[in-house]
């Protein structure tokens, strides 16, 4: 839970500025947009301005319907001192991707989950123990507002969905989780639809690379650690959009034994993306901090200039220390 300090932190934060910009993370997922898209209806609430700013790309099929709420760029130049800026989902300007507020001064306040990230300052919210960043900017939102409405409820609840695997990643200890949930399923959020935004409207051409990564898949440590790869002719094959690494994940983290996954995607002749992801006690934040990022103990992610087949033997050595 927020500690009333940070609320009183953000209150001062939002009455010190007329307007905000609003970012997320470049490749945005369901809660960096629910989070985005929240705050702005919070603030819209209490008669700010906003701009909700977003390099992309959406690539995911269940957030492409809100692109279109996304600038690209900031054009209010001649009225920066007007704004503060609020970046959730991550911690950086760094994560925010090619935007051109990246290199202006402003008055910036974080909203973050991620373990990676620095939580120290006033105007900075991080709480590597919630589940998504929808969580925390409900709690604000609740703080500020009194409760949710109906539009916060719904965009809210989607995000703790997406980024929770619709509850199936939650502990025991995640009472005041489902507490949150049920307040916002009392104002609208409907879960059988969310559910079904979240796994419907895949593509055929998904299914086939969906099939072709499970082709590539290799064990080892003795089936601990699983690694599979997609080339930039799978990309051209079957196009980028709509890609289902969330149903990747789900099927190789079924198979007996496993601990952790490893998916890595050739986007140029230089440089990869890598997703991790494992079971229980596996920390591959630990390792995703070893390419240059970063994330959750069992979800993380990195990109770095390289190929996959030097790439490999470089996770395996990393792996090779904590399984």
């Amino acid at each position: 839970m927020i500690s009333e300090q940070k609320i009183s932190n953000f209150f001062q934060f939002i009455d010190s500025h007329s307007a905000f910009v609003i970012v997320g993370h470049k490749e945005p997922d369901g809660d960096c947009v629910a989070s985005c898209l929240a705050l702005d209806e919070l603030l819209r609430l209490k008669g700010k301005k906003t701009v909700l700013l977003s390099a992309g790309p959406f690539k995911k099929t269940e957030i492409k319907a809100y692109e279109h709420l996304f600038k690209t760029e900031f054009n209010d130049l001649n009225n920066i001192s007007n704004y503060g800026l609020i970046i959730t989902d991550c911690s950086s300007k760094d994560r925010i991707g090619e935007l051109n507020i990246v290199n202006l001064d402003f008055d910036t306040f974080i909203i973050d989950h991620h373990k990676t990230s620095d939580s120290s300052g006033e105007n900075c919210i991080v709480d590597a123990s919630a589940p998504a960043a929808a969580y925390l900017v409900q709690q604000l939102f609740e703080a500020v507002h009194g409760e949710v409405t109906k539009t916060a409820a719904e965009i809210l609840f989607f995000g703790l969905s997406t980024d929770s695997g619709f509850f199936r990643f939650l502990e025991s200890n995640s009472a005041d989780v489902f507490m949150a949930a049920s307040r916002l399923i009392s104002k609208g959020a409907n879960p059988k639809k969310t559910y079904n935004l979240m796994t419907g409207g895949k593509s055929f051409s998904s299914r086939k690379l969906l099939g072709k990564q499970l082709d590539h898949a290799e064990a080892y440590f003795d089936g601990k650690l699983i690694i599979t790869y997609e080339t930039m002719e799978d990309t051209l094959a079957y196009g980028q959009n709509g890609r289902d690494s969330d149903a990747l994940y789900q099927n190789l983290l079924a198979i007996e034994g496993v601990e952790a996954i490893v998916n890595i995607k050739q986007e140029t002749e230089e440089q990869c993306t890598i997703g991790f992801r494992s079971r229980e006690q596996v920390d591959v934040s630990s390792v995703a901090s070893c390419f240059g990022g970063g994330g959750h103990k069992n979800a993380s992610g990195a990109c770095c200039k390289a190929v996959i087949k030097e790439l490999i033997p470089q996770i395996l050595q990393e792996f090779q220390k904590i399984l």
